[in-house]
């Protein structure tokens, strides 16, 4: 079943030896994997591969800007929520909304742009039109 597009996307990752620094603690740019694969599963929830949208339609997304503001630190087996909401959708990009949570306790929070791409000539290239209507769906109460 596909995710509701408004819905909060929620994604939970363990954090393992290797996402630590010295300090026992997550090495900061291991946030950005671990925002990148939440991205990644979110795009699968809504039935768009990022694999299937290479291959069927040479569009990939990549990182154009990103913000991101380090709270508080995670620990090695921690199990983490990391979330994504669309704040905004144009015709060549993506802006996601995310934060990783450690139960209640906001950890990260970042807004990331995603340029959508042709990855046949590293051109800016309009999100499939099958994607954009999936993005552009009424949430599920706004049918009711």
């Amino acid at each position: 079943m596909k995710a509701a597009i408004r819905e909060l996307f929620r994604w939970s990752v363990r954090v393992y030896y290797e996402d630590t620094d010295a300090g026992g603690v997550v090495y900061y740019a291991n946030y950005l994997k671990f925002l990148e694969r939440a991205r990644t599963e979110w795009l699968d929830s809504l039935g768009f591969s990022p694999i299937t949208l290479e291959r069927d339609h040479n569009a990939v997304f990549v990182v154009h800007r990103l913000e991101i503001e380090y709270r508080r630190p995670a620990r090695l087996g921690d199990l983490l929520d990391v979330t994504l909401s669309l704040a905004e959708r144009g015709r060549c990009r993506l802006v996601a909304l995310q934060d990783a949570t450690l139960g209640k306790t906001l950890l990260v929070t970042a807004r990331v742009t995603l340029a959508c791409i042709d990855r046949r000539n590293w051109r800016p290239l309009r999100l499939p039109p099958l994607l954009a209507a999936t993005l552009n769906a009424p949430a599920i109460e706004e049918i009711a």
